[in-house]
């Protein structure tokens, strides 16, 4: 698993490329706490267009992720994500307090 964060504009963008799942999910859960919490921006977009897998680690810590990020009042999105990725998030109820755009 390779993460990627940066700064583009107001927002930042969270880029995951690789699989998310019970090995990588705590790695991925650090670095972006960290990024949280140091603040400075209005929007948190995951990346997940180079995402090749998820199981139910990556979509708990999706969640954690999701729940502080709600408590800031910040907008978050996911962008991208591939066919098998997409099936996942959808079977999990994602998209209904996560909205999908395209970057």
């Amino acid at each position: 698993m390779q993460l990627n964060i940066l700064n583009k504009g107001d927002a930042v963008v969270a880029e995951l490329d690789g699989e998310l799942d019970e090995h990588t999910a705590s790695q991925v859960r650090e670095a972006l706490d960290k990024r949280i919490s140091a603040g400075g921006f209005r929007n948190f977009v995951f990346d997940f267009s180079r995402l090749s897998f998820m199981d139910s680690t990556g979509i708990g810590m999706l969640l954690g992720r999701y729940k502080i990020l709600k408590r800031s009042g910040a907008g978050i999105y996911i962008s991208s994500p591939r066919p098998q990725v997409d099936k996942i998030l959808s079977l999990a109820g994602i998209y209904s307090i996560i909205q999908k755009i395209n970057l």
